[in-house]
């Protein structure tokens, strides 16, 4: 299928997938958008931004006032190419920068924070626009977009999430990436605003004994399935 012929056909979709920590949302999601000519956004890659900023302004992340106070005072940027995704934080390419340690300890307790969502929620809405995009997180779904037409909540199972985290990262102790990332899905799903849950009419992938490639497969199914509807 060519691009050209997907876009036509897919061009105003909004495909959702949400999911839990290290279930292969991102991999998964910028292989659908280039599968079908479709833009990306990372809203996790949002979070990760204002985190960096917060720490990079020496704010107290785990002070919600001082926090919420904060918020609307960055610029977030996001870049939609899926083969080259950009996060930009007042002029400066943080891409890399939001993956360090010190970002993956913060970032949830700067997610729960309302005032952060509620700014962050009017700018991925902004950057959906009128559709064409393939858009991943954790309340996609269920509060960013719930109007869209392609729903899918994306997991598998502890170990294999933690196996996959750690290769990519490089490292070699699962036992510690399993432990975080299970931590992240507690605070995601008890937070009080939009938390982690699988919206309304999303189709349920577990990815564990799953490729990368047969993930994207069934999304784009799902997808096409949704545009002849």
């Amino acid at each position: 299928m060519s691009t050209a012929a997907s876009t036509s056909r897919t061009g105003s979709l909004v495909i959702a997938v949400d999911g839990t920590s290290g279930s292969g949302k991102s991999s998964t999601s910028r292989g659908v958008a280039e599968r079908l000519g479709l833009r990306y956004l990372d809203t996790g890659a949002m979070f990760r931004a204002m985190t960096w900023w917060l720490l990079r302004e020496g704010i107290d992340v785990r002070d919600e006032a001082a926090v919420a106070a904060a918020a609307g005072r960055p610029t977030i940027e996001s870049g939609t190419d899926p083969l080259a995704p950009t996060i930009v934080v007042d002029g400066t390419d943080v891409s890399v920068a939001i993956r360090s340690d010190e970002v993956n300890a913060a970032v949830s307790p700067v997610s729960a924070v309302p005032e952060v969502r509620g700014r962050l929620l009017d700018l991925q809405r902004e950057a959906i626009g009128e559709g064409g995009i393939v858009v991943e997180g954790r309340d996609i779904g269920s509060v960013v977009w719930p109007q869209a037409e392609v729903k899918v909540y994306l997991s598998a199972d502890p170990d294999a999430r933690a196996q996959r985290r750690t290769a990519e990262q490089g490292g070699t102790d699962v036992a510690s990436t399993q432990q975080s990332l299970l931590e992240r899905d507690r605070i995601d799903s008890g937070r009080a605003t939009a938390p982690l849950t699988m919206a309304e009419g999303a189709v349920h992938v577990d990815s564990t004994h799953l490729t990368l490639a047969e993930v994207i497969d069934r999304i784009v199914a799902l997808a096409t399935g949704a545009e002849r509807a």
